[in-house]
């Protein structure tokens, strides 16, 4: 864990919390009302994932999130990187295409969002918007913590928690891993759906 504590440009490049590749970036800042009576499910190779959001600390996040969900933008992307220990991160759309696995973790929706650095501590399930070290240029990638990384609190936007499936962030976490943090056998995210929290058992 001693590795984890680095200096934010070197935590930022060791985690893949990549720059989102932009055409013509722009900012995305439309709350969504209501959020907080609504979750995420994650449904995955490896099982699902059910977060809920904060809209209460970072709406311009959650709004992003929900509108890229429910667009079916993440469907088909993979975790590309997982850091044992620590956190998995996913989001890029570029993870569709195993062709440009080269390119991985630097993809995005064409846009940024601000960020909304808040008082929520980064813990094992806590959401959180990955960046360059532009602290504006999170786009559609997140990460998941596995552990404590209050490292970061105050410097990457947290904006939700997992509240079902931590046993699929387990494995996922533990997965191996190759070059770059990349999993050996892929994570892929089959799909997100937005969905009230009512209907999660």
């Amino acid at each position: 864990m001693k590795k984890l504590i680095l200096s934010l440009v070197t935590v930022a490049t060791l985690c893949g919390l990549a720059a989102q590749a932009q055409d013509k970036p722009k900012n995305e800042t439309t709350p969504v009302s209501n959020a907080a009576d609504e979750v995420a499910v994650i449904t995955t190779t490896e099982g699902v994932m059910v977060l809920e959001f904060w809209p209460d600390v970072a709406p311009k996040h959650v709004a992003n999130f929900k509108k890229l969900a429910s667009s079916g933008f993440y469907d088909g992307t993979c975790f590309h990187r997982v850091i044992k220990g620590f956190m998995i991160q996913g989001g890029d759309p570029l993870t569709k295409d195993d062709s440009k696995q080269g390119m991985w973790g630097t993809g995005g929706p064409g846009w940024k969002v601000d960020a909304e650095f808040n008082k929520k501590s980064h813990v094992r399930g806590v959401l959180s918007a990955a960046r360059s070290q532009d602290p504006n240029s999170a786009g559609s990638q997140f990460f998941i913590c596995h552990d404590q990384a209050t490292f970061l609190d105050g410097q990457y936007t947290a904006y939700g928690k997992l509240i079902k499936g931590d046993d699929v962030l387990q494995t996922i976490n533990t997965t191996p891993t190759g070059a770059q943090d990349r999993p050996v056998k892929k994570m892929t995210i089959t799909s997100v759906k937005i969905v009230p929290r009512s209907e999660v058992k």
